[in-house]
């Protein structure tokens, strides 16, 4: 009988849970506050007045506890692309597993991470183009101790950058177009960090833009979190002089491959490992160009972001070209391709335990 007992509750307990698993907890309150990332002042949606928002660093197997107050002017929902939500769906955010957030009221998600180590990010749910706003930010699930990465640690550490499409238009604007059946037209600009682009081009980019830089150190290796928080545009990713070596995305480990481009879709995540290895005599441009949208000429070379790499030692600003993206920006067979070549890895990469 006490065989059939324990039995009965291995059944009724199919994952093994330990009481130790530690608890995260995160207060979030979500604004609108001004910016002027392409030069207009706009709305744009912060957390705990940050834009981009707070990063959600987290370890497998602990629970994640996030309050979200919503003080917009609207309905919220928060959704975490690609963390599974094993047993809690309706934490996930997204309209028909959860009710949107009121205004002026709080919701308290809570969920576990399990395995999935590696690189994702949180954003407004798509349907009410809130994205368009903003109210986006990484989250990086780190493994435990026994689970190995088929890796060497970087020594530089982790850089996290969020490129994406970007409107001057407000969201709600974007949302009445749609309604009526209009198109949302080409995006205005390209942001890396929520930041517009570094004036490489003096008749493409207006002055007294704000844009990102990189710091980095000489000789160091980087790993790079790479997300697409966009609405609607594909974008190739790519840095100057320096190639990028690609073993993660969205907490699966890939075939370790380097790309001297790569096209990242709207809601993907790559980690890719970036050593810093060139001279320092200049800077060097970070650059997310637009793909795949059609537009005259003229407004789609504006779709371009770029950040600048800074070596700590660096002796001047970067020149040169931009690094080149693929030849044609409709070719959909290059980016097919490019997705193919991604594999996992010809072994398990390393043994993730089930408690």
């Amino acid at each position: 009988m006490a065989l059939l007992h324990l039995l009965s509750l291995l059944l009724l307990c199919p994952e093994p849970a330990l009481a130790g698993d530690p608890f995260a907890y995160f207060d979030w309150e979500v604004t609108y506050q001004s910016a002027r990332p392409l030069g207009v002042a706009q709305k744009v949606i912060a957390i705990n007045g940050q834009f981009p928002g707070p990063p959600l660093n987290v370890t497998t197997n602990w629970n994640v506890v996030v309050n979200v107050r919503n003080a917009l002017d609207e309905p919220l929902l928060l959704t975490w692309h690609g963390l599974q939500h094993r047993k809690t769906p309706w934490q996930d955010g997204v309209a028909g597993t959860n009710c949107p957030i009121p205004a002026g009221w709080n919701w308290t998600y809570q969920f576990q991470v399990k395995d999935q180590v590696g690189s994702f990010f949180y954003s407004p749910s798509a349907a009410p183009l809130h994205r368009a706003a903003g109210g986006y930010g990484g989250i990086v699930v780190n493994n435990r101790d026994v689970i190995p990465i088929p890796f060497p640690f970087p020594d530089g550490g982790d850089l996290t950058l969020f490129i994406g499409d970007w409107y001057v238009r407000s969201h709600k604007d974007l949302r009445r177009s749609l309604d009526a059946g209009a198109p949302l037209g080409p995006p205005d600009g390209v942001l890396v960090n929520g930041l517009g682009p570094y004036r490489y081009n003096d008749s493409l980019v207006p002055p007294a833009i704000t844009y990102e830089r990189i710091n980095v150190e000489p000789g160091r290796t980087y790993r790079l979190r790479v997300h697409n928080v966009g609405v609607s545009t594909s974008l190739n990713f790519r840095i100057q002089g320096h190639s990028l070596l690609l073993v993660e995305t969205e907490g699966s480990y890939t075939s370790q491959q380097n790309y001297s481009n790569m096209d990242i879709h709207v809601g993907q995540s790559y980690s890719f490992l970036v050593t810093m290895d060139q001279n320092a005599s200049t800077d060097y441009y970070v650059v997310a160009s637009a793909r795949f949208v059609v537009a005259d000429p003229g407004a789609v070379d504006k779709l371009t972001g770029v950040a600048i790499l800074h070596y700590s030692n660096s002796q001047g600003p970067a020149s040169g070209p931009l690094p080149a993206a693929p030849d044609d920006q409709y070719d959909t067979a290059f980016s097919i391709n490019q997705a193919r070549s991604i594999r996992c890895p010809p072994q398990p990469a390393g043994f993730i335990p089930l408690w």
